[in-house]
């Protein structure tokens, strides 16, 4: 078994590389502090063609797998923007693949195409105050009307809220105690959002604050029925088709964090003097680094092993689900380390580490929880009994 990239791999790694290290800390650390979304960073990945990974060739994208945008996004959090640098662009690699699988070519067109060129932003609308991730509770409800659907509803945690003008939106058009099952009657769609009708709220948060999250208020919001992505009362269906390339992206984003803060440590142990000797020739230094190196190594390429089962149609959901437990694990711990080994210096702004670290326990939380992830690996591997 060959277990290594390939040229063309490394070549997309290297590529994102170069775009990446043009944004450098003082770039990221100004955008933290001004709460501001980076759309020159977002600007230069549009124009270098990474927002269309995997995005189809004839609507002007690359056609390529999650392996690769794994890849690239690893690539992307490695580099001094971290988490933040991942936020500004992920939703185009899983968010749109809906529309991918079950839009209309007229869809796919009028969608996809913009995205890919960087001149729409997208946001996620699933998540909401008294359901949070028992989606199948949403109460967001779409009604029929003449044209359309008229949505009333409330979502939270909607990332880039302030700055997008498009949200993928999961409804329900029949109310759950009506269905024959919880996952029946929820309906998605690619909407405007129009911030004129839709008020988005910022929410005030501990660390990512170059990219806004947001309670959505919504109510009576016409959608033309030519938004609605495939068959009414699907959505949920459709919505995890986005799931497992999800967890696979924010598991190998942690792990791009985790190396990037652990490359952060490792230089100033070689560099720091303390009694009269650098740091990093001390075991009780070197260690900690050393074992933060290993679990990130394994987190990556279980998460690779993850990838390549997607890409080549095979059953991926523990291994997607692990590998985003391992690496949301191992990017805290590496971050949590790097704050300690840079000492009291850590605790300030200017060595980065601690945005990094204050980003890192969000991967712990977000998009599922650690403890969905071990009762689902309980379940589908262990064959023990269904506790949720």
């Amino acid at each position: 078994m060959d277990i290594r990239l390939s040229e063309d791999q490394e070549a997309i790694r290297e590529g994102v590389r170069r775009v990446v290290d043009g944004f450098d800390d003082e770039y990221w650390s100004q955008k933290e502090q001004d709460k501001e979304f980076p759309f020159e960073f977002h600007k230069a990945m549009a124009d270098a063609g990474w927002l269309g990974i995997t995005m189809p060739e004839r609507l002007g994208g690359a056609g390529l797998g999650v392996t690769e945008a794994a890849l690239m996004m690893h690539e992307v959090t490695k580099g001094k923007g971290g988490y933040s640098a991942a936020s500004t662009l992920h939703l185009n690699l899983f968010g749109p693949h809906a529309v991918v699988v079950h839009g209309t070519p007229e869809q796919q067109e009028r969608m996809l195409k913009p995205l890919i060129a960087g001149e729409d932003k997208a946001c996620f609308g699933v998540t909401e105050p008294d359901a949070g991730l028992d989606t199948t509770s949403i109460k967001t409800f779409a009604t029929k009307v003449d044209g359309g659907y008229r949505v009333t509803g409330r979502k939270i945690w909607t990332s880039s809220g302030q700055v997008a003008n498009k949200i993928l939106l999961l409804t329900r058009t029949t109310p759950k105690e009506e269905c024959k099952r919880p996952t029946d009657g929820m309906t998605l769609f690619y909407a405007d959002l129009d911030h004129e009708q839709i008020e988005v709220r910022r929410i005030p948060k501990m660390g990512r604050n170059a990219v806004d999250s947001n309670a959505t208020f919504i109510d009576d919001y016409f959608i033309p029925e030519a938004d609605r992505i495939g068959e009414e009362g699907e959505g949920f269906k459709y919505i995890l088709n986005s799931l497992n390339p999800e967890r696979i992206l924010v598991g190998v984003e942690a792990v791009g964090l985790g190396f990037g803060a652990l490359e952060r440590a490792a230089a100033y142990a070689a560099e720091r003097k303390v009694f009269g000797r650098y740091i990093g020739q001390n075991q009780g230094i070197q260690h900690p680094l050393a074992e933060n190196w290993a679990y990130l190594e394994s987190a990556f390429w279980m998460i690779m092993r993850a990838a390549n089962l997607y890409d080549s149609g095979q059953s991926c959901g523990a291994e997607a689900n692990a590998g985003k437990f391992l690496g949301a694990r191992a990017a805290f711990d590496a971050c949590t380390r790097a704050v300690m080994t840079h000492g009291g210096m850590g605790y300030s702004t200017e060595y980065q580490v601690e945005r990094l670290f204050r980003e890192s326990i969000l991967l712990r939380i977000a998009p599922i929880t650690e403890q969905l992830i071990l009762s689902f690996i309980a379940e589908r591997k262990l064959g023990l009994p269904k506790s949720y």
